[in-house]
């Protein structure tokens, strides 16, 4: 089973998160901030992994530490449960829809770390969730998991909707890239380390 769990504790947070890739449980999502549980839940469902994230944090400040360090306890999960990545397909790639809005992720388990980000929002907050935060969130994933990471929003009105697609594509192309190939031998690299 490729699992991790990591606890983090800053003067600011305090983050316990525990994943399995091949098993699909109920998630378990408590970080404070009602819109990143809903993210997370969702993103959880469609990378068909198990989740638990249990964070506390100063949102009486606001929710970036929160939401930053939860995406930097989650990339540090995902590159230990991914361990030497042999046999993983390396590349996921999604489009999903969400009503009028459509997200797109293309990601790589390259051993380097990158975003690129294309999602303008025309809203500042979605409810009391600064929509600046979503960019932080995938900033601190791909930089701890060291992946390859580009998400765009192609079109939309809705601003829930399309920070939504964006977690959900994410989610299925996480899935992609982490499923085990019988077909690959050893690591899907030419350098053979990823």
């Amino acid at each position: 089973m490729r699992t991790s769990k990591i606890s983090r504790e800053t003067g600011e947070t305090k983050i316990t998160l525990e994943l399995q890739l091949d098993k699909q449980n109920a998630s378990e999502i408590q970080t404070g901030v009602g819109f990143l549980d809903h993210m997370l839940t969702l993103f959880a469902k469609h990378a068909r992994l198990s989740l638990v994230c249990l964070a506390k944090g100063d949102t009486e400040v606001d929710f970036h530490h929160t939401t930053e360090d939860i995406g930097i306890v989650l990339g540090k999960c995902l590159a230990e449960a991914l361990g030497d990545k042999a046999q993983i397909n390396r590349y996921g790639n999604a489009f999903v829809p969400m009503d009028e809005s459509l997200g797109h992720c293309s990601l790589d388990f390259s051993g380097r770390s990158f975003l690129v980000f294309d999602a303008p929002f025309e809203r500042d907050k979605v409810g009391d969730f600064d929509t600046e935060l979503v960019q932080e969130f995938f900033q601190a994933v791909a930089s701890n998991a060291k992946l390859t990471l580009h998400l765009r929003v192609l079109y939309g009105q809705n601003t829930h909707h399309k920070i939504e697609s964006l977690f959900k594509a994410f989610g299925r192309a996480l899935s992609e890239a982490v499923t085990i190939n019988p077909e690959i031998e050893g690591v899907n690299s030419t350098k053979g380390v990823l």
